[in-house]
């Protein structure tokens, strides 16, 4: 009895296969900017597609990752489309799927104006020892005044609401905890006159 051969590529498959072997997709986005957007991703999915773009860019075809991630070859392709637009888009709304709708927010209209407000400010006004903000420096600034967590992701998303942009190396966990006793033990800065001050505290 002969064996059954297996299912063999079509030839559109292949001829995109062989574009790939000069083309490595995202194109306007290094390896290294994916991996530090892999270290702080949250979710299956949204960890599957920056993944997906690492390979891809270090040379696996999107056949393989097609049968690596067990999706379509169509569902790779469009995951290297969206990354592209990490050139544009933060990665919040490229990497994540859209938020459900009617889930309240954490901060109440009067936070959210205060979290805008202050992110607009240097972090110095209000007794950050830090020349900019950045998400984890802004979280830990959610977290102390309204007693609210959110995830580092979120914060950027917040921060790309308020039109705040930063560099994007954000400082290394040691200088989030030296400006966080900081904050902690009353904000002890450069500053004669102190931080000031916001209503809507909780």
């Amino acid at each position: 009895m002969a064996q059954a051969e297996p299912p063999m590529e079509s030839a559109t498959d292949r001829a995109s296969d062989a574009e790939e072997a000069t083309t490595r997709r995202p194109e306007t986005v290094s390896v290294e900017e994916l991996r530090s957007y892999l270290r702080e991703v949250e979710g299956k999915t949204a960890t599957q597609r920056i993944t997906v773009g690492i390979n891809h860019k270090e040379g696996v075809s999107q056949t393989e990752l097609a049968d690596w991630y067990d999706v379509s070859r169509t569902t790779i392709h469009n995951w290297l489309n969206r990354l592209e637009r990490l050139e544009d888009e933060p990665p919040e709304a490229v990497i994540y799927d859209e938020k459900r709708p009617g889930r309240p927010p954490k901060l109440d209209d009067c936070q959210q104006r205060q979290l805008t407000e202050v992110l607009t400010e240097s972090p110095r006004e209000v007794g950050f020892d830090a020349e900019e903000w950045h998400p984890k420096l802004a979280r830990v600034y959610i977290e102390e005044t309204f007693d609210v967590e959110y995830t580092v992701s979120y914060v950027r998303e917040l921060m790309h609401e308020a039109s705040v942009s930063w560099t994007k190396h954000d400082s290394n966990g040691q200088d989030v905890e030296r400006v966080q006793e900081a904050f902690k033990s009353g904000f002890n800065t450069t500053s004669e006159s102190g931080p000031r001050t916001h209503g809507c505290r909780r």
